[in-house]
C-alpha cells in the first residue's frame, strides 16, 4: 500500500528546491536588463505547490518500500517536469504548454531536444533557466532530494534505487545518503572546473556559464543556434574532454579524483567505454577523410567531437553528420543505442549492458560445444547474477519494443512528411535514448519546433522513459504494482 503522507512530502521538497533554481536565474535577468517578473512568477507557484505538498498529511517514515520508491521518483519527475515549464510559458518566449513542457522534459531528462528555433533572441535569464535544467536533471534531481532527507525524517535508499536502476551496484560510499552527498559535491566541483577553464579559453562568462552546466550534465542545450560549431577549435576539444568525463560512472572519477588507479583500469565498463570511442573515432575519422574534402585535423575533430556527443547522449553538434555518406550516417545513427556508462549522467542504453549482453551472447557458443560445463560471465572479477542477466535481457527486449511501437505510432503522426520514415526512426531513437539530434528532419542541425503537438508529447513521455531506464516508469503502469499484499 502507498502512503499518500511520504510521497506528497517528497514531491513538496523537491518543488520546493525547484523554485530556488528558479530564482537563482533572477541575478542574471538583472545584470542584462531583463524583466525578471516570469521567473518570480514561476517560482512562487512552483513554491506554493511544493509548502502545500510538503504540509499535506505530514508524517515521518523511516523506510520506504520499493514500491513507494519507484512511485515517489515517477511522480516527482512529472511534476517537476510541469513546474519547471513555467518560466518558459509564463515568460511568453515559448507560446503553448505543449512546447513548454517539451522544452522542460527534454532539459530535465538531458535529451537536448529543442523547439527553439532562434536561441539568441531568447532572455538570457531564460538561456540560463534552460541550461539549469539539464544540469539538476544530470544527476537526477532526487539525489539531491536525499542529501537533504533529514528535513523529512524519510529514508533515501530505495528512492537511490530508482533513481539509477543500472545493472551496476556499486557505491561511493556505503551510506546512501553519503553518497549522494559526495555524488553532487564531485559534480559540483566537475561544473565549476569546466565553466572556469571554458572562460579561460575566450568564452564569455555567460556563456561558460551556461555550457559548463550542460556540458557536464551531458544535457546539449546550448546558447547558440550553431550549438558548439559557433565556438573555436580549442574550446571544442575541451568540450569534448569534459563530456567524456560526464560519460563516466561517478565512482571510476572519484576512484581517479583520489589515486586509485588500480580501482579505475580494473573497470570492465571504463575499459570498454573507451575501448568503443577509441575505435569508433579512427574508424570515422578515416571514412571522412576520404570522402569529404577536410584535413586530417578537422576530420578527426569533427568526427571524435560528434561520436562522443551521441555516445553519451550530450547532443552538442559542431558538423551535420547526415551530409556526410548515407553509410557514416548510418554510423551514426546506430550510436544512438550505445549509451555512455552506467553510473553517470549520460542516458542511453549504457555501454555494460552492450557488454554483458555481448559478452554472454558470445559464451553461449561455447556452451554450445560444452553442455555440460559451467560457464559464467564475469565483470570486473565478479560473476554476474543469473537475475541480472535476465534483468538485461528484458531491458533490450523492451527498449525494442517501445522503440518499435513508437516509431510506427509516430508514421502514423507524421503520415504528411516527406521523410517521414527517417524523422519517425530518428525522433523516437534520441528520445528514448535522451541524445538529442537524430536524422530526417530532426538532424543535427535542426529543431523539433515543425513537429505536430501529438509526436511532441510522443516524444516528451519517450523522454521521461528513457530518463527513468524503462523499468522506474512502466512498472507502475502494471497491475501487480498496486496489488495489497
Amino acid at each position: 500500500m502507498i502512503r499518500p503522507g511520504p510521497v506528497s512530502n517528497v514531491v513538496g521538497v523537491a518543488l520546493l528546491g525547484l523554485s530556488m533554481f528558479m530564482l537563482l536565474c533572477v541575478p542574471c535577468g538583472l545584470i542584462y536588463g531583463e524583466s525578471v517578473t516570469y521567473l518570480l512568477i514561476s517560482a512562487s507557484i512552483t513554491a506554493v505547490a511544493g509548502g502545500i505538498s510538503w504540509f499535506y498529511r505530514f508524517q515521518e517514515a523511516n523506510d520506504l518500500s520499493k514500491r513507494e520508491g519507484y512511485f515517489i521518483v515517477l511522480i516527482s519527475w512529472v511534476t517537476i517536469s510541469l513546474c519547471g515549464a513555467l518560466p518558459y510559458f509564463v515568460s511568453g518566449t515559448i507560446v503553448g504548454v505543449t512546447d513548454a513542457v517539451f522544452e522542460s522534459v527534454s532539459g530535465l531528462t538531458t535529451t537536448g531536444a529543442t523547439i527553439l528555433t532562434q536561441i539568441e533572441d531568447a532572455p538570457r535569464s531564460l538561456l540560463l533557466w534552460r541550461s539549469m535544467t539539464q544540469w539538476i536533471g544530470g544527476m537526477g534531481f532526487i539525489v539531491l532530494t536525499i542529501a537533504i532527507f533529514p528535513l523529512l525524517g524519510v529514508g533515501g535508499v530505495e528512492l537511490f534505487v530508482a533513481e539509477a536502476p543500472g545493472p551496476t551496484s556499486s557505491k561511493i560510499h556505503p551510506r546512501i545518503r553519503g553518497a549522494a552527498t559526495r555524488l553532487w559535491i564531485l559534480y559540483t566541483g566537475i561544473t565549476a572546473s569546466s565553466i572556469l577553464i571554458l572562460w579561460a579559453e575566450g568564452m564569455t562568462l555567460f556563456d561558460a556559464i551556461n555550457h559548463g552546466l550542460t556540458c557536464i550534465a551531458t544535457g546539449g542545450f546550448s546558447t547558440h543556434s550553431d550549438s558548439i560549431g559557433y565556438f573555436p577549435p580549442l574550446i571544442q576539444y575541451t568540450i569534448l574532454a569534459f563530456m567524456v568525463i560526464g560519460g563516466i560512472n561517478y565512482t571510476i572519477t572519484w576512484f581517479a579524483l583520489t589515486r586509485r588507479w588500480k580501482k579505475v583500469w580494473s573497470s570492465d565498463e571504463f575499459r570498454a567505454y573507451l575501448g568503443f570511442l577509441g575505435i569508433a573515432i579512427v574508424l570515422v575519422t578515416v571514412l571522412v577523410q576520404m570522402t569529404e574534402d577536410h584535413t586530417w585535423e578537422v576530420s578527426f575533430r569533427e568526427s571524435s567531437f560528434m561520436i562522443v556527443s551521441l555516445v553519451t547522449t550530450t547532443g552538442y553538434v559542431t558538423a551535420d553528420y547526415t551530409a556526410w555518406t548515407p553509410g557514416i550516417a548510418m554510423m551514426f545513427y546506430l550510436l544512438l543505442f550505445a549509451g555512455g556508462c552506467a553510473g553517470s549522467t549520460s542516458g542511453g542504453i549504457k555501454i555494460v549492458r552492450h557488454y554483458v549482453f555481448f559478452r554472454n551472447s558470445w559464451l553461449e557458443f561455447k556452451r554450445l560445444l560444452h553442455p555440460n560445463a559451467l560457464v559464467r560471465i564475469k565483470i570486473d572479477d565478479k560473476i554476474v547474477p543469473p537475475r541480472v542477466l535476465t534483468h538485461i535481457l528484458v531491458f533490450f527486449l523492451l527498449y525494442v519494443l517501445i522503440f518499435v511501437i513508437g516509431s510506427i505510432t509516430m508514421a502514423f503522426l507524421l503520415e504528411d512528411y516527406d521523410d517521414v520514415i527517417l524523422t519517425s526512426i530518428g525522433a523516437v531513437a534520441t528520445s528514448l535514448g535522451n541524445v538529442g539530434p537524430a536524422i530526417g528532419s530532426v538532424g543535427p542541425m535542426d529543431h523539433f519546433a515543425h513537429l505536430p503537438s501529438s509526436a511532441k508529447w510522443l516524444c516528451t513521455v519517450l523522454m521521461i522513459i528513457g530518463r527513468l531506464e524503462l523499468f522506474t516508469f512502466l512498472i507502475v503502469f502494471t497491475p501487480f504494482f498496486w496489488r495489497v499484499n
